[in-house]
């Protein structure tokens, strides 16, 4: 962690607050990342109403354990990140489906593959979100506005030298989320969960 191994300020007391108690912390962590818990369970089982039930349980963990959070270990983030992969890995296995045991559809297999490709988001996820600002700046123009590196030049002022430099090194870090655990990858997102 940078700054001197310091936590985030936000992440510290969003703890402390969870940790004494205080219901409106519970409701600030839901608005921050409830989007991001739902869609990384539906994503992981392919299920609206178990992705549900993952981002209940999740919430749940947080009120019940609040200091099974240290945020001195990683960004409160990539911790609910994590936490919600494996939930979701463990809602089927839980559940005892006979669906895991046959291939197919539902198969351990199908289910790991989803947990990959979860995991590849959420790292990509985490990374864009970590990447200096006018790297992110670049590739956004780039890929949500469809803009080629002389028109995202125009909207960053700068170079179309500088652009180009700056989606080049975006995409290279934006790469490394196929690679498990490779640079930018949050703890806990690896080949091995």
């Amino acid at each position: 962690m940078t700054n001197g191994d310091a936590p985030p300020h936000w992440d510290r007391r969003m703890q402390q607050r969870l940790a004494h108690g205080e219901a409106a912390a519970l409701g600030e962590l839901y608005d921050r990342f409830a989007s991001l818990v739902h869609g990384l369970a539906h994503r992981v089982l392919g299920d609206e109403g178990a992705a549900d039930g993952v981002t209940r349980d999740v919430f749940a963990h947080l009120w019940e354990h609040p200091d099974a959070y240290d945020p001195r270990q990683c960004p409160l983030r990539t911790w609910v990140a994590a936490l919600t992969r494996r939930l979701a890995v463990q809602r089927p296995r839980a559940a005892g489906t006979a669906a895991l045991a046959r291939g197919g559809p539902g198969s351990t297999e199908e289910l790991e593959h989803r947990v990959r490709r979860a995991s590849v988001a959420a790292r990509a996820d985490h990374i864009v979100q970590t990447m200096p600002a006018p790297l992110r700046a670049a590739l956004e123009s780039a890929y949500f506005q469809r803009h080629d590196y002389r028109r995202t030049a125009a909207d960053l002022g700068v170079t179309e030298d500088e652009a180009r430099r700056r989606l080049r090194l975006g995409l290279r870090l934006l790469s490394t989320a196929h690679e498990a655990g490779g640079p930018g990858a949050p703890p806990g997102y690896g080949g091995a969960a």
